[in-house]
């Protein structure tokens, strides 16, 4: 019976590790996540734990008036995926994502970023 337990807890285990990767979760970005950088940012880029869809991922950047500062179509390469941004200035920007990992899970959040100094 004790061999049956350890068995059914290692398959339980070795299930919930596999199901936990099976998300394209969001390792780091540039601008980092509720930085404040001096200059403005050419581009946001994010970097995920998996590969990425192009067709189906995709950068949206707004400022604090909720009008979109970013400049033209979401680029995908392997797990990267960026968008160049307008001209921006001093302010609170907000990128919010969503990312389709090629084993078909979607994963999508949001987070700030300031430009100019504090």
């Amino acid at each position: 019976m004790r061999a049956i337990i350890t068995a059914a807890s290692a398959l339980f285990i070795a299930f919930a590790a596999i199901t936990a990767q099976a998300h394209a979760l969001l390792e780091r970005a540039q601008p980092r996540v509720g930085s404040t950088v001096a200059s403005p940012p050419s581009q946001v880029t994010l970097y995920f734990s998996q590969r990425l869809e192009p067709s189906l991922s995709s950068i949206t950047v707004t400022n604090a008036s909720g009008q979109r500062v970013d400049a033209g179509r979401t680029s995908v390469s392997g797990s990267t995926m960026s968008v160049p941004l307008r001209s921006i200035g001093v302010g609170t920007y907000r990128v919010t994502w969503r990312a389709l990992s090629v084993d078909t899970h979607t994963t999508e959040g949001s987070f700030a970023f300031t430009v100019g100094g504090r």
